[in-house]
């Protein structure tokens, strides 16, 4: 991880980072935050530390007698999550300690703790076989999650949830989704290959890149030949259209649909379809324009919440509804690592409310023998399984078509649009395809 800027700075903005993650700000704020110069080297770390931060946790409440003044805990638990075990230390163990100290004393918010700090590191290091094996019962040290967050994968997922958590831990791939329009995807993967990039055909239209790169380092990404897409997030607009003419001018609304990879999938597998796309940030309405100007696809583009129609609906019924749900994101963790820190337990009920309300303000919305797909990026079944089978019960006008259900990733799915391709690594995601009876 090679940096101009010295250690003690990159290890002083990713303590920064923790602090206000445990304040409840999200990482990608934070790091917009963080001097150009030093965002990589403090995204990597942020990541690591992140990732590690149940651990670092434990082993802290055995060095120090009580929680330490804020600034002071979070840089000291930082350093605890890089150099808890040499192989995955980014630096020779003594350098961070060293550099974490030193990280201390030129920070006004840690300064009169830094002899704290050092006595705590250097402890560790001579104890450190010891403290870990204390920590090991410690659900939250052993799998990095909090407890209520294991526990309750533990009841929803009783034959995967120790596949979620370790899945969770590892760093996402590079997807690629190919816009068909322009390229095959075989013939995309060989313009790939010219340029030294290896990638495998995942799902329909993907390719999973060996090694991520900056966008503007794929051909034709600034003209819309390619987007970056989960495999899991790709199973959507194919999955909604299933089974019928793609050449007919659907009339499809994407009912949360910021930032806009979705909205354009729709139309590169649908090019006729009129698409209105709503979400209820303006700014985040911007990302959607951009994103289907790069593709260069046409789509209606409104700042609205689509759980009050009054406000934006012309009364004219839809083909298709696609409903991404805001959601905990538990499926996409490893991501962000920074959600699972965020997250409180009582958060996935308060959001199952909220995507209750849509599929209810929704649903009229579809015109017989239309359909709805309902999705989330979460691995959580109340937002997910729970959550149909109880529209379901609702809705006697409503039939489940076949549908994946929750995608477990390292699992291979069921119910996709294409079977005979599976997804690779992909993120977790709940899908339900809802028709809507005739008559």
């Amino acid at each position: 991880m090679a940096q101009s800027a010295p250690l003690w700075r990159l290890l002083q903005a990713t303590a920064a980072a923790v602090q206000a993650t445990r304040q409840g700000r999200s990482l990608t704020a934070q790091l917009d935050s963080v001097p150009h110069e030093l965002r990589p080297g403090v995204q990597a770390l942020s990541f690591q530390v992140l990732r590690q931060l149940g651990r670092a946790t434990a082993l802290r409440e055995r060095l120090a007698a009580k929680i330490p003044p804020p600034a002071v805990d979070a840089l000291l638990c930082a350093a605890l999550a890089l150099c808890w075990r040499d192989e995955d230390a980014p630096y020779p163990i003594h350098t961070l300690v060293n550099q974490t100290v030193e990280a201390a004393r030129k920070q006004r918010s840690t300064q009169a703790q830094s002899g704290f700090i050092n006595a705590c590191l250097r402890r560790f290091m001579r104890e450190r076989e010891a403290l870990v094996l204390q920590t090991n019962p410690d659900l939250q040290a052993q799998w990095n999650h909090p407890r209520w967050w294991v526990e309750r994968l533990q009841t929803d997922h009783p034959l995967h949830w120790q596949l979620l958590l370790t899945q969770a831990q590892q760093a996402a791939p590079m997807t690629l989704r190919v816009n068909t329009r322009h390229h095959s995807v075989a013939a995309y993967q060989e313009q790939l290959q010219a340029i030294g990039l290896q990638s495998k055909p995942v799902g329909a239209q993907g390719l999973q890149l060996v090694k991520a790169v900056p966008v503007h380092q794929l051909p034709g990404f600034s003209a819309g030949h390619v987007s970056v897409q989960d495999a899991a997030a790709q199973v959507a607009a194919p999955l909604l259209m299933q089974g019928l003419d793609v050449a007919k001018p659907w009339r499809i609304l994407d009912a949360c649909a910021a930032p806009g990879g979705k909205t354009g999938h729709l139309l590169e597998v649908c090019p006729q379809a009129q698409v209105l796309a709503l979400d209820v940030d303006a700014a985040r309405c911007e990302r959607i324009h951009q994103n289907l100007q790069r593709l260069g696809l046409p789509a209606q583009v409104k700042a609205a919440d689509a759980g009050e129609p009054a406000s934006w609906w012309d009364g004219v019924l839809f083909d298709a509804v696609l409903l991404d749900a805001p959601c905990t994101a538990s499926g996409i963790v490893r991501r962000h690592p920074d959600v699972r820190w965020l997250r409180r337990p009582t958060d996935s009920a308060q959001l199952a409310r909220t995507q209750a309300a849509l599929l209810k303000a929704l649903w009229p919305l579809v015109k017989p023998g239309g359909r709805l797909l309902y999705c989330t990026c979460s691995v959580f079944k109340a937002e997910g399984d729970e959550m149909v089978q109880a529209f379901l019960q609702r809705n006697t006008d409503a039939l489940m078509r076949p549908s994946p259900g929750h995608l477990i990733p390292g699992q291979p799915p069921g119910s996709l649009p294409v079977e005979h391709n599976p997804l690779g690594e992909h993120d977790g995601f709940y899908y339900a395809l809802l028709e809507k009876r005739l008559g």
